[in-house]
């Protein structure tokens, strides 16, 4: 993937080749091939327009931008939110000339160089807010169970948004459950003002005062982020997180006016698996455990027969080796 956004300041160097916490947008417009040169040179100039328009008010440093050809993804390493305004925002400056769809995902991604020297994000993070996208229609917002969880973890008005559509199975077989976002073009612009006061208020209250606010934590299911104003927020909040067993995955770094760092969840570790025949039942006393085992099994070509539930305190899952 081509990238479309050039820094002189560099801003993921200090960063390269580890491994963090991201919230991806994945943007596609639908059809975009299938329109001649001149059609798709259109769009493609109006799809960066209204994307830059909404990208206005997140700091350089904040995100990296991947030009994707009909479309683009991109990668927000400050508050998790991030990523939910600026789809809203596109969807409110959106007309019926630029048919889109997105998706959007929170999880592990590395920044790296490409080819050609520029900025880039690979990782499960972007791979599966590209999956998230792609069950989604035309118009429609979709994100994943771990975005849903932070974020409906921030604002009581955040989760009113979101609608359970259940699970989906991609190519891989791989199962995701998506969250679809109701009347976006109604309450984008809302937000985007509340976005645009918060900004404003923590710009007027300088650092003297939001450096005292504690650290937020957010609960990932595999892992934590944590987000602060001051480094010594940030420590003090993962020094609490590693007397409960977590181990970090990405150290403290300055991030725009943030401080971040992401820590794992040994919630999501202990699953067992019990192997009747190609039948594989996995249960563990956390659903984030039962989650983990699941994919991993995924990944070795298994399908999930029965997807996770709780039953008489235990999460379990089934799936089917072939």
């Amino acid at each position: 993937m081509a990238h479309a956004e050039r820094s002189a300041e560099r801003p993921v160097t200090e960063q390269l080749n580890r491994t963090l916490v991201c919230s991806v947008l994945f943007i596609d417009i639908v059809d975009y091939s299938r329109h001649d040169v001149a059609e798709q040179v259109r769009l493609k100039q109006r799809f960066n327009s209204v994307l830059s328009s909404a990208l206005g008010h997140v700091e350089q440093e904040e995100r990296v931008i991947i030009d994707t050809g009909d479309g683009a993804a991109i990668a927000f390493r400050g508050d998790p939110e991030r990523a939910l305004y600026v789809a809203l925002e596109v969807f409110d400056a959106n007309v019926d000339d630029l048919p889109m769809r997105m998706g959007i995902n929170l999880g592990p991604v590395s920044l790296m160089r490409d080819i050609n020297g520029s900025d880039n994000v690979i990782g499960d993070g972007i791979n599966v807010a590209q999956r998230v996208m792609g069950f989604a229609e035309r118009g429609e917002l979709l994100v994943s169970r771990s975005f849903y969880e932070v974020v409906s973890l921030l604002s009581g008005d955040y989760a009113k948004m979101f609608k359970d559509e259940g699970a989906r199975l991609d190519k891989h077989k791989r199962s995701h459950d998506v969250y679809s976002v109701g009347q976006a073009v109604r309450v984008a612009r809302r937000v985007a003002e509340e976005q645009s006061r918060a900004k404003t208020h923590r710009r007027d209250a300088g650092y003297t005062v939001v450096g005292r606010t504690p650290a937020q934590v957010f609960d990932a299911g595999t892992h934590y982020m944590v987000s602060g104003y001051s480094e010594a927020s940030v420590r003090e909040a993962m020094q609490k997180l590693a007397l409960q067993g977590g181990k970090v995955i990405s150290d403290v770094s300055r991030v725009g006016a943030k401080w971040l760092a992401s820590v794992d969840n040994p919630r999501a570790g202990g699953a067992s698996v019990e192997a009747l025949g190609y039948t594989h039942i996995i249960s563990a006393p956390t659903r984030e455990a039962v989650d983990v085992k699941v994919r991993e099994l995924l990944k070795m070509g298994a399908t999930v027969v029965r997807e996770v539930e709780l039953a008489d305190g235990v999460w379990t899952a089934v799936c089917e080796k072939t």
